[in-house]
C-alpha cells in the first residue's frame, strides 16, 4: 500500500501552516517543507504544524545534512517528535549547489559533504538511542554530562525514520541507504541525474535486499505530480511504481517555487482534492 505525502513548495509560514491544516483534514499521510538557508524555519513552522494536525507525518524535503550541525538537527527533529507525540521524520541530503537557494559559505566539496553526511547520520542515530559521545573525522561531541538528557530528550517513537538520498547505481551511496529507513531515490543516466522508472525502483529495491535492507517499514520515496480527482492519471503514474516496490508518493509543484501569485492558490486547491489513492 503506497502512502501519500504533499511537499510544499513555499510560502510564508501563515499561509504554509494554512495548508498544512487542509492536508491533514484531507486524508494526505505526510506533510513536508523545505529548509533553506534563509527563509521560513522549517523546524518551526512544523512544530506549530503539528500542534494544529492530529494524524499527518511531518518532515523536511530535505534537510542538507553536512550544512547543519548534526546535534542541532537531532533536538529540533526529537522536539518534533515530542510535540506530535510521534509524527516526525527526517529527510536528508548533501544539499544543493544551486544559484536560487544561494552560497552562505559552507562546504562544496562533494567528498567532504558525503563523509560529513556519514557522521551526521551515526551522530543522530546514536544521539536518539542515548550515546553521548561521538569522535569522527568531521565531528567531537561529549555531553556526557547531561544526566538529564535521557528524561528530556526522548523521542516518542522507537525510532523516528531517517530517509537519505541514494544515488543509483552507485554502492557507496547506496551502502549509506542500508543505514536508514527511506530512500529517496535520484537515479544518475550518462552523469545526469533522470526520471525514476519503476525498473530503476525494482533495482534498487533488490539490491536492498540483497544486501539486507529494505526490510518491514522501510520507505522507498518517489515524487511527482498528479491531476486531483482523476484516478486514471494517477494509475498510470504512480501504479507502476508502486507495482515494482515503492511505499511513498510525495506530490510536488518544484515549478511554483518562483510563483507566489499561482502558488498557494494551485497547491490549496490540490491538497483539497485530496491524495490520488489508487
Amino acid at each position: 500500500m503506497v502512502k501519500y505525502g504533499f511537499v510544499l513548495p513555499g510560502g510564508n509560514a501563515t499561509q504554509q501552516l494554512e495548508l498544512a491544516i487542509l492536508a491533514d483534514q484531507h486524508g494526505w499521510d505526510g506533510l513536508f517543507v523545505w529548509e533553506a538557508a534563509y527563509g521560513v524555519d522549517a523546524w518551526t513552522l512544523l512544530a506549530a504544524i503539528s500542534a494544529r494536525t492530529e494524524r499527518v507525518k511531518l518532515g523536511t524535503m530535505l534537510t542538507p545534512l553536512p550544512w547543519r550541525r548534526p546535534w542541532k538537527v537531532a533536538s529540533q527533529v526529537v522536539t518534533l517528535d515530542q510535540l506530535s507525540n510521534g509524527r516526525a521524520i527526517l529527510a536528508v541530503g548533501l544539499g544543493a549547489i544551486d544559484n536560487f537557494l544561494g552560497n552562505t559559505g559552507e562546504v562544496l566539496d562533494r567528498k567532504t559533504r558525503a563523509a560529513m553526511m556519514d557522521e551526521g547520520i551515526d551522530l543522530i542515530k546514536g544521539l536518539w538511542k542515548g550515546e553521548r559521545v561521538y569522535s569522527g573525522q568531521h565531528y567531537q561531541m561529549d555531553l556526557s554530562g547531561r544526566t538529564d538528557l535521557s528524561d528530556v530528550a526522548q523521542p516518542v517513537q522507537d525510532n523516528i525514520p531517517i530517509w537519505v538520498v541514494g544515488a543509483w547505481p552507485s554502492d557507496k551511496s547506496m551502502t549509506r541507504v542500508l543505514r536508514c529507513d527511506g530512500v529517496l531515490p535520484n537515479v544518475i543516466r550518462d552523469g545526469q541525474p533522470g526520471n525514476v522508472e519503476p525498473d530503476d525502483v525494482r533495482a534498487m529495491v533488490s539490491w536492498l535486499r540483497e544486501h539486507g535492507g529494505a526490510g518491514e517499514g522501510f520507505a522507498f520515496v518517489v515524487e511527482g505530480e498528479t491531476a486531483p480527482g482523476d484516478a486514471d492519471d494517477a494509475n498510470a503514474k504512480i501504479g507502476p511504481l508502486r507495482d515494482a516496490g515503492a511505499t511513498w508518493w510525495l506530490e510536488t509543484r518544484w515549478q511554483l517555487l518562483n510563483d507566489r501569485e499561482q502558488q498557494f492558490t494551485e497547491v490549496r486547491n490540490r491538497i483539497e482534492a485530496g491524495p490520488p489513492r489508487l
